[in-house]
Protein backbone atom coordinates (compact mmCIF):
# COMPACT_ATOMS: atom_id res chain seq x y z
CA UNK A 1 0.00 0.00 0.00
CA UNK A 2 1.77 3.19 -0.83
CA UNK A 3 -1.72 5.95 -0.71
CA UNK A 4 -4.23 6.30 1.84
CA UNK A 5 -5.88 8.29 3.53
CA UNK A 6 -6.56 7.97 7.13
CA UNK A 7 -9.80 8.18 8.53
CA UNK A 8 -8.83 8.78 12.05
CA UNK A 9 -8.00 11.21 14.23
CA UNK A 10 -4.14 10.94 15.32
CA UNK A 11 -1.96 11.66 18.21
CA UNK A 12 1.51 12.71 17.64
CA UNK A 13 3.24 12.89 21.04
CA UNK A 14 7.18 13.97 20.92
CA UNK A 15 9.38 15.46 22.45
CA UNK A 16 13.29 16.32 22.03
CA UNK A 17 14.45 14.13 18.59
CA UNK A 18 14.39 16.11 16.04
CA UNK A 19 15.47 13.53 13.63
CA UNK A 20 12.84 10.29 14.83
CA UNK A 21 10.35 12.67 15.01
CA UNK A 22 10.62 14.27 11.74
CA UNK A 23 10.60 10.60 10.21
CA UNK A 24 7.51 10.09 11.82
CA UNK A 25 6.10 13.22 11.00
CA UNK A 26 6.27 12.42 7.19
CA UNK A 27 4.52 9.33 7.50
CA UNK A 28 1.85 11.07 9.01
CA UNK A 29 1.99 14.09 6.56
CA UNK A 30 1.52 11.55 4.07
CA UNK A 31 -1.87 10.03 4.67
CA UNK A 32 -3.03 13.33 5.89
CA UNK A 33 -5.40 13.25 8.76
CA UNK A 34 -8.17 15.90 9.10
CA UNK A 35 -7.64 15.92 12.52
CA UNK A 36 -4.37 16.01 14.22
CA UNK A 37 -3.50 16.14 17.98
CA UNK A 38 0.20 17.06 18.76
CA UNK A 39 1.37 16.86 22.77
CA UNK A 40 4.74 17.95 23.49
CA UNK A 41 6.48 17.43 26.88
CA UNK A 42 9.17 20.47 27.63
CA UNK A 43 12.69 20.56 28.15
CA UNK A 44 14.31 18.81 31.32
CA UNK A 45 15.70 21.95 33.57
CA UNK A 46 19.64 22.20 33.20
CA UNK A 47 19.41 20.74 29.94
CA UNK A 48 20.11 23.40 27.28
CA UNK A 49 20.39 20.80 24.48
CA UNK A 50 17.06 20.08 24.88
CA UNK A 51 15.56 23.52 24.52
CA UNK A 52 16.97 23.35 20.80
CA UNK A 53 15.49 20.33 20.64
CA UNK A 54 11.98 20.73 21.63
CA UNK A 55 11.83 23.88 19.73
CA UNK A 56 12.88 22.21 16.65
CA UNK A 57 10.26 19.13 17.53
CA UNK A 58 7.78 22.07 17.53
CA UNK A 59 8.25 23.89 14.80
CA UNK A 60 8.87 20.49 12.77
CA UNK A 61 5.35 19.65 13.71
CA UNK A 62 3.62 22.27 13.30
CA UNK A 63 4.50 22.07 9.74
CA UNK A 64 0.97 20.41 8.71
CA UNK A 65 0.34 21.84 4.71
CA UNK A 66 -2.79 19.84 4.10
CA UNK A 67 -6.13 20.58 5.07
CA UNK A 68 -6.04 19.37 8.62
CA UNK A 69 -7.18 20.53 12.22
CA UNK A 70 -4.58 20.70 14.26
CA UNK A 71 -4.38 20.86 17.93
CA UNK A 72 -1.61 21.30 20.47
CA UNK A 73 -0.89 20.53 24.17
CA UNK A 74 2.67 21.75 24.76
CA UNK A 75 3.96 21.82 27.98
CA UNK A 76 6.46 24.72 29.12
CA UNK A 77 7.88 22.74 31.99
CA UNK A 78 9.17 19.22 31.76
CA UNK A 79 6.86 16.80 33.11
CA UNK A 80 8.36 13.46 32.98
CA UNK A 81 7.48 10.65 30.62
CA UNK A 82 4.86 9.15 33.17
CA UNK A 83 2.69 12.41 33.49
CA UNK A 84 3.20 13.98 30.20
CA UNK A 85 2.47 10.97 27.71
CA UNK A 86 -0.49 9.43 29.98
CA UNK A 87 -2.25 13.47 30.11
CA UNK A 88 -1.44 13.75 26.59
CA UNK A 89 -3.30 10.20 25.79
CA UNK A 90 -6.00 11.55 28.20
CA UNK A 91 -6.38 15.08 26.59
CA UNK A 92 -6.72 13.19 23.44
CA UNK A 93 -9.54 11.05 23.93
CA UNK A 94 -11.25 13.96 26.07
CA UNK A 95 -11.70 15.07 22.55
CA UNK A 96 -12.37 12.02 20.69
CA UNK A 97 -14.40 8.77 20.82
CA UNK A 98 -11.38 6.84 19.25
CA UNK A 99 -8.27 7.46 17.47
CA UNK A 100 -4.41 6.37 16.65
CA UNK A 101 -1.39 7.24 18.92
CA UNK A 102 2.39 7.19 17.74
CA UNK A 103 5.41 8.08 19.57
CA UNK A 104 8.19 10.15 18.27
CA UNK A 105 10.19 7.28 17.55
CA UNK A 106 7.27 4.72 16.34
CA UNK A 107 7.49 4.64 12.64
CA UNK A 108 4.87 2.90 11.06
CA UNK A 109 3.96 1.68 7.36
CA UNK A 110 0.90 2.97 5.24
CA UNK A 111 -1.51 -0.03 6.04
CA UNK A 112 -0.89 0.62 9.32
CA UNK A 113 -3.55 3.47 8.97
CA UNK A 114 -5.82 1.38 6.69
CA UNK A 115 -5.38 -1.50 9.66
CA UNK A 116 -6.28 0.52 12.65
CA UNK A 117 -9.28 2.27 10.71
CA UNK A 118 -10.82 -0.74 9.98
CA UNK A 119 -10.27 -2.40 13.52
CA UNK A 120 -11.64 1.01 15.23
CA UNK A 121 -14.93 0.31 13.22
CA UNK A 122 -15.23 -3.30 13.51
CA UNK A 123 -13.92 -3.68 17.53
CA UNK A 124 -16.01 -0.18 18.50
CA UNK A 125 -18.68 -1.48 20.69
CA UNK A 126 -16.94 -5.05 21.92
CA UNK A 127 -16.19 -4.16 25.08
CA UNK A 128 -13.20 -6.97 25.74
CA UNK A 129 -11.21 -5.55 23.28
CA UNK A 130 -9.01 -2.70 24.54
CA UNK A 131 -6.22 -2.19 21.69
CA UNK A 132 -4.96 -2.09 18.34
CA UNK A 133 -1.61 -2.71 17.61
CA UNK A 134 0.86 -2.11 15.04
CA UNK A 135 3.80 -4.04 16.29
CA UNK A 136 4.29 -7.55 15.42
CA UNK A 137 7.31 -9.15 17.68
CA UNK A 138 6.66 -12.97 15.88
CA UNK A 139 9.68 -12.49 13.61
CA UNK A 140 7.84 -13.79 10.72
CA UNK A 141 5.92 -16.78 12.81
CA UNK A 142 2.25 -16.05 11.71
CA UNK A 143 -0.61 -17.02 14.26
CA UNK A 144 -4.31 -18.41 13.43
CA UNK A 145 -5.48 -17.86 9.35
CA UNK A 146 -6.55 -14.37 9.69
CA UNK A 147 -4.88 -11.07 9.25
CA UNK A 148 -4.33 -10.66 12.95
CA UNK A 149 -4.98 -12.36 16.27
CA UNK A 150 -5.71 -11.63 19.74
CA UNK A 151 -3.34 -10.43 22.50
CA UNK A 152 -3.39 -10.46 25.97
CA UNK A 153 -0.73 -7.93 25.75
CA UNK A 154 -0.58 -4.19 24.59
CA UNK A 155 2.08 -3.09 22.65
CA UNK A 156 2.37 0.50 22.51
CA UNK A 157 4.70 1.27 19.65
CA UNK A 158 2.03 2.46 17.64
CA UNK A 159 -1.63 1.88 18.51
CA UNK A 160 -5.01 2.62 18.52
CA UNK A 161 -8.16 2.48 21.26
CA UNK A 162 -11.33 3.83 22.14
CA UNK A 163 -12.18 6.38 24.99
CA UNK A 164 -14.27 3.75 26.55
CA UNK A 165 -11.00 1.96 27.32
CA UNK A 166 -9.09 4.98 28.15
CA UNK A 167 -11.11 6.48 30.92
CA UNK A 168 -10.70 3.32 32.67
CA UNK A 169 -6.92 3.66 32.72
CA UNK A 170 -5.37 4.03 36.43
CA UNK A 171 -2.19 6.03 36.06
CA UNK A 172 -0.88 5.46 40.13
CA UNK A 173 -2.79 2.03 40.23
CA UNK A 174 -4.72 3.30 42.95
CA UNK A 175 -7.96 0.66 42.44
CA UNK A 176 -5.11 -2.75 42.87
CA UNK A 177 -3.90 -4.26 45.93
CA UNK A 178 -0.75 -6.27 45.89
CA UNK A 179 -2.18 -9.53 45.95
CA UNK A 180 -4.68 -8.49 43.73
CA UNK A 181 -2.33 -8.12 41.25
CA UNK A 182 -0.68 -11.99 41.80
CA UNK A 183 -4.05 -13.18 41.30
CA UNK A 184 -4.52 -11.43 38.09
CA UNK A 185 -0.80 -12.08 36.93
CA UNK A 186 -0.69 -16.23 37.49
CA UNK A 187 -4.27 -16.17 35.32
CA UNK A 188 -2.61 -14.79 32.32
CA UNK A 189 0.85 -15.86 32.65
CA UNK A 190 2.31 -19.80 33.47
CA UNK A 191 5.79 -18.55 33.66
CA UNK A 192 7.07 -18.28 37.32
CA UNK A 193 9.98 -15.22 36.31
CA UNK A 194 6.98 -13.61 34.58
CA UNK A 195 5.00 -13.54 37.52
CA UNK A 196 7.91 -12.48 39.42
CA UNK A 197 9.00 -9.86 36.62
CA UNK A 198 5.87 -8.22 36.46
CA UNK A 199 4.82 -8.18 40.40
CA UNK A 200 8.17 -6.60 41.02
CA UNK A 201 7.09 -3.58 38.38
CA UNK A 202 3.79 -3.24 39.82
CA UNK A 203 5.01 -2.62 43.21
CA UNK A 204 7.77 -0.62 41.71
CA UNK A 205 4.86 1.61 40.01
CA UNK A 206 3.07 1.57 42.73
CA UNK A 207 5.56 3.32 44.77
CA UNK A 208 6.54 5.65 42.02
CA UNK A 209 9.76 4.32 41.76
CA UNK A 210 9.28 3.97 37.84
CA UNK A 211 8.89 7.03 35.68
CA UNK A 212 6.69 5.22 32.56
CA UNK A 213 2.97 5.43 31.87
CA UNK A 214 2.41 2.14 29.62
CA UNK A 215 3.37 -0.79 32.15
CA UNK A 216 -0.55 0.86 33.57
CA UNK A 217 -2.23 -0.01 30.62
CA UNK A 218 -0.77 -3.36 30.41
CA UNK A 219 -2.10 -3.73 34.20
CA UNK A 220 -5.24 -2.52 32.91
CA UNK A 221 -5.57 -5.70 30.85
CA UNK A 222 -4.55 -7.73 33.00
CA UNK A 223 -7.03 -7.10 35.71
CA UNK A 224 -9.96 -6.38 33.06
CA UNK A 225 -9.73 -9.09 31.04
CA UNK A 226 -8.94 -7.10 27.95
CA UNK A 227 -7.53 -8.23 24.88
CA UNK A 228 -5.32 -6.85 22.31
CA UNK A 229 -5.74 -7.04 18.12
CA UNK A 230 -2.34 -8.03 16.93
CA UNK A 231 -1.51 -7.51 13.25
CA UNK A 232 0.45 -10.85 11.38
CA UNK A 233 2.90 -8.26 9.64
CA UNK A 234 5.21 -6.00 11.50
CA UNK A 235 3.46 -2.59 10.77
CA UNK A 236 5.71 -0.43 13.16
CA UNK A 237 9.75 -0.14 13.61
CA UNK A 238 10.97 1.71 16.86
CA UNK A 239 13.52 3.69 15.18
CA UNK A 240 14.62 5.32 19.09
CA UNK A 241 16.87 3.29 20.21
CA UNK A 242 20.32 4.98 21.39
CA UNK A 243 21.61 8.14 22.08
CA UNK A 244 18.47 10.36 23.61
CA UNK A 245 16.45 7.46 24.31
CA UNK A 246 14.37 7.60 27.15
CA UNK A 247 14.12 3.78 27.76
CA UNK A 248 15.71 2.18 24.82
CA UNK A 249 19.12 2.46 25.25
CA UNK A 250 22.11 1.36 22.98
CA UNK A 251 23.73 -0.03 25.88
CA UNK A 252 21.08 -2.33 26.38
CA UNK A 253 20.68 -4.96 22.90
CA UNK A 254 17.24 -5.44 22.23
CA UNK A 255 16.16 -8.05 19.90
CA UNK A 256 13.03 -6.29 18.71
CA UNK A 257 15.32 -2.87 17.88
CA UNK A 258 14.82 -1.11 14.48
CA UNK A 259 12.50 -4.60 13.59
CA UNK A 260 11.67 -4.56 9.71
CA UNK A 261 8.05 -3.32 8.63
CA UNK A 262 5.71 -4.71 5.70
CA UNK A 263 2.30 -4.01 4.10
CA UNK A 264 -0.87 -5.58 6.08
CA UNK A 265 -2.19 -7.43 2.61
CA UNK A 266 -5.81 -6.10 1.99
CA UNK A 267 -8.32 -7.12 2.08
CA UNK A 268 -8.53 -7.20 5.68
CA UNK A 269 -9.58 -11.21 6.77
CA UNK A 270 -10.72 -11.53 10.22
CA UNK A 271 -10.44 -14.59 12.60
CA UNK A 272 -12.86 -17.00 12.91
CA UNK A 273 -13.45 -16.67 16.57
CA UNK A 274 -11.59 -13.99 19.71
CA UNK A 275 -9.58 -16.27 21.47
CA UNK A 276 -6.33 -14.51 22.67
CA UNK A 277 -3.24 -16.48 21.29
CA UNK A 278 -1.70 -16.84 24.45
CA UNK A 279 1.73 -19.28 23.15
CA UNK A 280 2.12 -16.05 20.55
CA UNK A 281 2.08 -13.84 24.03
CA UNK A 282 4.55 -16.31 25.35
CA UNK A 283 7.20 -16.94 22.61
CA UNK A 284 8.05 -12.97 22.50
CA UNK A 285 7.76 -12.48 26.29
CA UNK A 286 10.42 -15.50 26.22
CA UNK A 287 12.67 -13.13 24.87
CA UNK A 288 12.10 -9.59 25.83
CA UNK A 289 12.46 -11.35 29.77
CA UNK A 290 15.54 -13.59 28.13
CA UNK A 291 13.55 -16.49 29.90
CA UNK A 292 15.11 -19.25 28.51
CA UNK A 293 18.96 -18.17 30.17
CA UNK A 294 17.24 -17.57 33.08
CA UNK A 295 15.25 -21.21 33.35
CA UNK A 296 18.99 -22.67 32.21
CA UNK A 297 20.57 -21.08 35.31
CA UNK A 298 17.73 -21.77 37.45
CA UNK A 299 18.24 -25.50 36.49
CA UNK A 300 21.73 -25.48 36.91
CA UNK A 301 23.04 -28.22 38.87
CA UNK A 302 24.62 -26.09 41.42
CA UNK A 303 21.62 -23.80 42.23
CA UNK A 304 19.37 -27.34 42.43
CA UNK A 305 21.45 -27.93 45.13
CA UNK A 306 21.35 -24.60 46.79
CA UNK A 307 17.61 -24.52 46.82
CA UNK A 308 18.03 -28.40 48.19
CA UNK A 309 19.67 -26.99 50.95
CA UNK A 310 17.14 -23.95 51.47
CA UNK A 311 14.20 -26.20 51.60
CA UNK A 312 15.51 -28.63 53.96
CA UNK A 313 17.27 -26.51 56.42
CA UNK A 314 16.26 -23.35 55.98
CA UNK A 315 12.67 -24.14 55.55
CA UNK A 316 12.83 -21.68 52.05
CA UNK A 317 10.05 -22.24 49.59
CA UNK A 318 11.37 -22.04 45.80
CA UNK A 319 11.20 -18.82 43.20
Amino acid sequence: MTEYKVQSPVLFIVFNRPGTTQQVFDRIRAVKPSRLYIAADGPRAGRPDDEAGCAEVRRIVQNVDWDCEVKTLFSEVNKGCKIAVSDGITWFFDNEEEGIVLEDDCLPATSFFAFCDQMLDRYRHHDRIFHIAGTNKQFGKQWGEGSYYFSGYLNVWGWASWRRVWRQYDRNLDRYTDAGAEAALKKVMKDRFLVSDWLYIFRKLKSGEINTWDYQFNFLAFFEGGLSIAPNVNLITNIGFGTGSTHTHADKPDPFAFMPIGEMPMPIVHPASIVPQTEADAAFLRKEHHLDARWKSYNSPGKRIVRWYKRTFEGKKDL
